[in-house]
């Protein structure tokens, strides 16, 4: 049978843009396009609001409006409701990075449990995302993932990170939400594969919490979701699994040619499309068992999703399968599932523009590493302008 290519409609991906907004995104992507010009744009950004020079207008009117909802999660109700008016729900995300001190951390937690609060006041948020690093010290996930032996002191630390993390998944697990824990650098992430698995073995008996993140473009992940399948069914605990192909390939290639150990990631593009689409692949083999949450911008990943829950006999609103994009972007993939009744997100980054900039200029330069994402952007919005003037 051949697979309706739903992608190409650009009328329901962008229906909520109005000319105007498509003529922004158009004119953010051709931008972002430009590699030296996001070198260059990132820094002065950087410089001008640490000179205290008055940017913050138009950084808000720019880049942070493609990509946040608001400054405060209040300020993003307006753009949830729009979201969940064509059938697409919220993830909210506080996108301040780079806080290191442990009043930072517990500040950090309580925002967590603030937003599953707001999450249960706003229904057509569904699922809370997490970063673990913004619950403890990168040094110390890095420590206890190497095993090395902990101070009496840093003993005490890993003890409050392990208590941030259960305060946030008891919160969700009580107010029936979902929580996203994302993957970093290898180099920290086997603590956080540990403690993600200690918190699915604590909240996800009855139903499901907690997600962990598999990073695809990592060759060892398969095996680490299988073994942690049996570790499940052998404990009765269910798994929740978030993939996406990853986001620290150059820093992670670099480190392990630095330091003389094999590379954690894959050789190339292909050999990641294949360990993502294997994930995919097993996870959608075994959903009695097993909840994915696809994070891709990727349209062969996401059609090979479609296909492979048909061919399981998975209607679209599964519970277990969920689709998930950045605010912002991939738009003709997010409205165009949500029309076909898949179960879609958004995740939504908000907060202080100033504290936000590392965040955006990370997505600006992700957006120009990789291969044909803005090119992709840029053909649809094209492609939409043209059918309106034709109207």
């Amino acid at each position: 049978m051949h697979q309706e290519k739903i992608f190409e409609n650009t009328e329901i991906a962008f229906a909520l843009k109005s000319k105007q907004e498509l003529s922004k995104a158009h004119f953010m992507f051709r931008m972002m396009g430009n590699a030296t010009l996001v070198k260059v744009g990132s820094f002065l950004t950087s410089k001008s609001l640490e000179l205290g020079l008055p940017v913050k207008g138009l950084i808000k009117k720019t880049i942070y409006s493609q990509f946040c909802g608001g400054e405060t999660e209040e300020d993003c109700i307006p753009v949830i409701k729009r979201l969940f008016d064509k059938g697409v729900s919220s993830i909210m995300d506080f996108s301040v990075e780079g806080k290191a001190s442990e009043a930072d951390f517990d500040a950090a937690m309580n925002k967590k449990i603030e937003l599953v609060h707001f999450a249960q006041a706003n229904t057509e948020i569904s699922l809370l995302a997490m970063k673990p690093t913004a619950l403890g010290r990168f040094a110390l996930w890095q420590k206890v993932s190497e095993d090395k032996s902990l101070t009496e002191d840093e003993k005490a630390e890993w003890e409050r990170v392990v208590n941030r993390f259960d305060a946030i998944c008891k919160a969700a697990y009580e107010a029936k939400l979902r929580v996203l824990i994302d993957a970093e650098e290898t180099w920290m992430q086997d603590a956080a594969d540990d403690l993600v698995e200690l918190m699915m073995k604590r909240y996800n008996k009855e139903r499901l919490t907690v997600y962990n993140t598999l990073q695809c473009y990592r060759w060892d992940r398969v095996d680490y979701l299988k073994g942690l399948h049996e570790r499940a069914k052998s404990e009765g605990f269910k798994l929740g699994m978030k993939i996406v192909r990853g986001a620290y390939m150059e820093k992670e290639r670099e480190r392990a040619e630095e330091m003389g150990y094999k590379s954690p990631i894959c050789e190339d593009k292909n050999a990641t499309d294949r360990t993502f689409n294997d994930a995919l692949s097993y996870i959608l083999d075994h959903t009695e068992d097993i909840s994915v949450f696809v994070g891709t911008h990727n349209e062969d990943s996401s059609y090979l999703a479609m296909k492979l829950m048909a061919d399981n006999g998975l209607p679209p609103n599964n519970n277990s399968v969920w689709f998930g994009q950045l605010y912002g972007m991939s738009d003709h993939i997010s409205f165009n599932l949500a029309k076909k009744g898949y179960n879609t997100a958004k995740l939504i980054p908000f907060g202080p523009v100033k504290e936000v900039i590392p965040y955006l200029i990370r997505r600006a330069e992700e957006n120009t590493s990789v291969s044909g994402q803005t090119g992709r952007e840029l053909t649809l919005l094209s492609k939409e302008m043209k059918r309106r003037q034709k109207e």
